[in-house]
This record gives structure tokens, C-alpha cells and sequence, in this order.
């Protein structure tokens, strides 16, 4: 009797133990936590790299998803399920904003940028300053003003130096502004108006230029956690991640300012 009071205990141990085997998995499930970040396409860079030691160090994956900020914002506007946007202007996140679209008190200010002005390395010989491409064989390319905060601060800047009405019947307008320095890189486009951080990553072309602050709006990154966020928590690990001196070393190696109030 004893024996088999023995033998009785043993296989109740072995199937408490496999039934504890099958619910493990499920319950690694429920605790892995996963965000989407729609960011702001010359963040791309930085963020990859940023991303690795962050899932390292939290434990959170991220999805990244890249484009134009007026894209992005639309495609929040329209329900996408996204945790975390970084705009590359205020604009797109004032949109957000005034739509109640935002997790309340999670906005913030991250880093800065500068418009630069690059050109073909076989169109040199024939643009030596901005000024030169008001000639009628000379093609520059900007984003879409109405989509790309970039071509939004390129319009602004061509403005100012009174370029505009002259070189917009010449401009080719790109999705986002990647796709400018890959007009330019591909020698395809004369010349282009991008931010620093994408100049950093240039082989085929140079920055010929700096554009004076004075003559566009403030290039500022917002931050912010998307009301219907299911996973607020992470969202808000990453975004103080943000702010952390090891992400802040990715930002500036790629032309990034640090966003100081």
C-alpha cells in the first residue's frame, strides 16, 4: 500500500509538472511586451541603431516604421495602431494634438536639425551656391512641401532667399526625404535641400551649403505616446530611452542636436 501510495505521487509530480510545461509558453506570451514606432524617415539611421541595446536593456521589441511625418500622421489619423510617433516637425504633431489623438502630458521635445544644401559630385563643376540653380538646366529636388517637414523648411528657406518663384517650376518632389538624397546620390537630380543628419551618410554627393535658421520655422522633433496605445508602459520606456545619454551619442553621430529648453 505504501508502495503504491509512493507510485501515485510521483506521476501526480510528473503531470503538474507537464501541465506547468504547456502554460509556460502561454504565459511568456502574455508578458512580451511590443511596441510601433512611426517615426519621422530621417530618423532612420539612429533609431536602427539605438534599437538593438534598447530591446536589450527593457526587454521590449520595437517595430519601426519610417516615412514622411505627414504620412505617418495620417496614417494615425486613420487608425493605424502605432504606440510612439516622432514627427520631424510640431506641425504634424499639433494635428495629432488638437485631435485628442495623443496620450494626455506625454509630448516632449527631442532633438533639433539644420537644412543643408548638396549637390551631385558630376554636377559641381556647374553649382557652386544655392543661387545657381535658378539656371533653367539645373534640377533640384525637395520633399513634398505639404507631407515632408523637410521640403515644408526647403519652400520656407528658397523663400527667403527669393529662389523660390524662380526654381519651383524646376523642383522634382520627393516622398520623403530619403528619397531626395537618393535623387541626389544617384547623380538622377543636380541637387537637393536636406536635413544635416542625412548628409552624414553621403558618397556621391556633398553639402556645398548651410541654411541660415533665420530663413525657415525651428526644425524641432517632437515625442509623443498615441492615446490608443494598448501597451502606454513600453511606449513610455522607449520615450525616456530617448533622452538617455547612449541614444542621445546615436543622435549626434548622425547630425542630430539635442533638444535643450
Amino acid at each position: 500500500m505504501k508502495k503504491l501510495l509512493t507510485i501515485m505521487l510521483i506521476l501526480s509530480m510528473i503531470l503538474a509538472f507537464v501541465g506547468c510545461q504547456k502554460n509556460a509558453p502561454e504565459k511568456i506570451k502574455e508578458d512580451k511586451q511590443e511596441i510601433t514606432v512611426s517615426a519621422a524617415a530621417s530618423l532612420m539611421e539612429a533609431l536602427t541603431e539605438i534599437q538593438p541595446q534598447f530591446e536589450k536593456e527593457s526587454g521590449v521589441k520595437l517595430t519601426l516604421n519610417f516615412a514622411a511625418s505627414g504620412t505617418l500622421r495620417k496614417q494615425i489619423e486613420e487608425g493605424a495602431p502605432v504606440d510612439l510617433f516622432i514627427s520631424a516637425s510640431q506641425k504634424h504633431m499639433d494635428g495629432l494634438e488638437n485631435k485628442n489623438l495623443l496620450d494626455q502630458n506625454s509630448r516632449k521635445n527631442i532633438l533639433k536639425n539644420q537644412l543643408v544644401f548638396i549637390v551631385a559630385k558630376d554636377s559641381l563643376d556647374k553649382i557652386k551656391n544655392i543661387s545657381d540653380t535658378t539656371r533653367e538646366n539645373i534640377k533640384i529636388s525637395i520633399g513634398e512641401p505639404e507631407s515632408v517637414p523637410a521640403g515644408q523648411y526647403a519652400k520656407e528657406s528658397l523663400a527667403y532667399l527669393n529662389l523660390w518663384d524662380q526654381v519651383k517650376a524646376q523642383c522634382v518632389y520627393a516622398k520623403n526625404v530619403k528619397q531626395v538624397v537618393n535623387y541626389v546620390e544617384s547623380q538622377e537630380i543636380d541637387a537637393g535641400i536636406v536635413y544635416r543628419s542625412d548628409a552624414t551618410v553621403l558618397k556621391n554627393s556633398e553639402v556645398i551649403q548651410v541654411l541660415e535658421e533665420a530663413s525657415h520655422k525651428p526644425i524641432v522633433y517632437p515625442a509623443a505616446i498615441i492615446a490608443s496605445s494598448k501597451n502606454k508602459d513600453a511606449a513610455n520606456k522607449f520615450s525616456a530611452y530617448l533622452s538617455t545619454k547612449e541614444a542621445q551619442k546615436s543622435f549626434e553621430k548622425y547630425g542630430f542636436d539635442i533638444y535643450e529648453k
